[in-house]
């Protein structure tokens, strides 16, 4: 069966929002990726490439804590229903592949479900309800 986990979009606050939330939960960050290391770098205008790519931080047994910031410089705008996405990760590519399928029914696809440079088999959709899920299938298991 797949697990759920709340992922965050902020405004170029993300690594002080998450330096908050460890202080509070304590433990230490899964993954912290910043725009400046990924394929896109060279794309973006410089003040953008240091802002948070990709952020875990594990809560718990089996809770992890995820987020990104926003990039304006690719047309997103931070607002208000937004700032959070669902996140699913599947327990394989099959069940990534139907789960997507089943929730874009009516819906809005906002990142195709593909093989990513990151390793995961990862898309975005937005459903006719307007909530966002990322279905996220790590390809390393």
């Amino acid at each position: 069966m797949a697990t759920i986990n709340s992922y965050l979009n902020f405004n170029g606050t993300t690594e002080a929002a998450f330096n908050f939330y460890k202080s509070v939960f304590g433990g230490e960050f899964a993954v912290f990726q910043r725009f400046k290391d990924s394929p896109m770098a060279e794309q973006l205008p410089e003040h953008e490439r240091e802002m948070v790519l990709h952020v875990s931080l594990p809560i718990g047994k089996t809770a992890i804590l995820m987020a990104t910031d926003v990039l304006e410089s690719m047309g997103q705008k931070l607002i208000p229903g937004n700032n959070f996405s669902i996140n699913i990760t599947p327990e394989s590519e099959e069940e990534a592949t139907m789960l997507f399928n089943k929730l874009v029914v009516d819906g809005k696809i906002e990142m195709p479900l593909e093989k990513t440079f990151w390793g995961a088999y990862f898309g975005i959709l937005i459903d006719k309800f307007g909530v966002q899920w990322m279905v996220n299938y790590p390809l390393n298991q």
